[in-house]
């Protein structure tokens, strides 16, 4: 999203979509991990990525433009760094 502005995003049908659908990946990401993951990392509000991904999924009339561009440029970048980290300090499975 680095460099696009709200209006753009409005605008561009794709972007928004795709934008919609790496959010709806998250939160099933999100709603398939372990308990003791979530519970060893309280930092990442999971529950939230969980309930994103369900409106986003399932309730194609409530998706708010203005909710999806906040969690894009206030969230979005810090959860990155937070679940690279949490990444970095898992086994490699094959």
């Amino acid at each position: 999203m680095e460099g696009k502005s709200f209006p753009l995003y409005c605008a561009d049908d794709n972007l928004r979509y795709a934008i919609e659908r790496r959010i709806e990946i998250l939160g099933e990401a999100a709603k398939h991990l372990s308990d003791s993951i979530r519970k060893n990392h309280p930092e990442i509000p999971w529950q939230k990525l969980v309930a994103i991904r369900n409106i986003l999924a399932h309730e194609y009339g409530e998706v708010e433009d203005e909710i999806i561009w906040r969690v894009t440029q206030t969230h979005i970048p810090e959860l990155t760094t937070q679940l690279r980290a949490i990444l970095s300090t898992l086994p490699e499975t094959e």
